[in-house]
């Protein structure tokens, strides 16, 4: 485990809490009482400050990047250089030439690579997508995924240069694999429009961010991300398809409501701002977050040599989609997405959706007024008219 602060522990809860047969070997942080306390905590047999070491340890199979944005690049060539499977929290990069480098390393170096993109991992998005891939919905139109909440824990999210970004890259990297894993990660996110400002918080980086995503198949990802969100932890997705719509919401308001003055009160969820009042806690954070899912399916991959659900590939196209919305919030104008490696589907074209009527009319709409009656609303397939019939 190379980071030993807050993504990191909750990693190692979930990879040691889950199979029983998984260990963290060997802990490294940039700070020596860090590494030894993770290294009591989660019973690890070494620690390390030495980054290099603790990758080419004998005793470790695959290397878990828990890092800060921009040492993930370093820590993934030395995985390649020790021929160290790997693993990496999100983002992949801090922009999509990082993402690229890291994308061509590990494929040249013939490694497993995994993208720890949790949120696509979550009970209720793996049954959602289900539905949708089985045609619930019909043809996908939009999918919408939002997450917001007052802002990360640790120092280095809040530095520019670190990061990479601000809001936009932190919790947008989520959104945009949510929302082109409804779509379909093989159709092609073509052009951004993106609205980004900094509202609330003293940073040079931006703070809440809206952003439209076209797909080459004429389907749009919307995501809404912010660092300002008073309240906790936000996490909401929207799909609506020619046959149907879903609605999900993953954290802040699940069935599960408590009222306390705050006796006793300590812990109460991710990103929650107080213990009193009134709360929403979660049953099981490591599996509503979709943590449980991920490592599964990731040691599974690894084990039976197949390619997880994520990775490194889906790091870089969720980067190259997040450099267009940069872009655009600069620009103001729709900016392409610009992918130097594509792998899904080319000249995608927009599929009409109409419903024949009959020979000569489109269905537009056909409803059950409130006086008993039948209306349809009909478009003739020659002139163009739009006509209503009661029936």
């Amino acid at each position: 485990m190379l980071g030993s602060g807050f993504i990191g522990r909750f990693y190692a809860d979930s990879i040691q809490g889950l199979r029983s047969k998984d260990k963290i070997v060997m802990i490294y942080s940039r700070r020596d009482e860090q590494a030894k306390k993770f290294a009591e905590d989660y019973t690890c047999d070494h620690f390390t400050t030495d980054l290099e070491a603790a990758i080419a340890h004998p005793d470790v199979d695959m290397v878990c990047i828990a890092l800060p944005n921009n040492l993930h690049e370093e820590a993934v060539m030395l995985c390649c250089k020790h021929k160290k499977a790997v693993m990496t929290t999100k983002p992949l990069g801090r922009n999509a030439s990082e993402a690229k480098r890291m994308l061509d390393a590990v494929e040249q170096a013939g490694i497993f690579n995994g993208y720890l993109e949790d949120l696509v991992y979550t009970p209720k998005f793996i049954k959602a997508l289900d539905s949708v891939k089985k045609g619930a919905l019909g043809k996908i139109l939009w999918a919408k995924s939002r997450e917001a909440h007052p802002g990360p824990h640790s120092e280095w999210f809040w530095d520019l240069e670190i990061a990479g970004g601000g809001c936009m890259l932190d919790l947008g990297c989520h959104c945009v694999e949510i929302t082109r894993s409804y779509i379909g990660k093989d159709i092609k996110p073509v052009e951004v429009m993106c609205w980004a400002d900094t509202q609330v918080k003293p940073i040079p980086a931006e703070d809440h961010a809206i952003a439209l995503v076209k797909y080459e198949n004429g389907a749009i990802g919307q995501f809404e991300v912010s660092w300002t969100f008073r309240g906790g932890l936000d996490l909401r997705d929207e799909v609506m398809g020619s046959e149907g719509t879903i609605w999900v919401n993953s954290f802040l308001r699940t069935g599960f409501d408590m009222f306390t003055t705050g006796k006793g009160a300590d812990y109460v969820a991710e990103k929650a701002e107080t213990n009193t009042g009134w709360l929403f806690p979660v049953g099981d954070e490591l599996n509503e977050l979709g943590y449980n899912h991920m490592f599964t399916d990731m040691f599974n991959a690894f084990e039976n040599g197949t390619q997880p659900r994520e990775v490194f590939y889906d790091g870089y196209i969720v980067n190259a989609v997040l450099d267009a919305a940069y872009k655009s919030n600069k620009t103001k104008k729709w900016e392409p997405v610009d992918l130097e490696v594509w792998r899904g589907l080319e000249g995608v074209t927009k599929d009409s959706v109409y419903v024949d009527f009959d020979a000569d009319h489109y269905l537009v709409k056909e409803e059950i007024t409130h006086y008993g009656a039948k209306k349809l609303i009909l478009k003739e397939k020659v002139s163009g008219k739009i006509v209503e019939r009661i029936c």
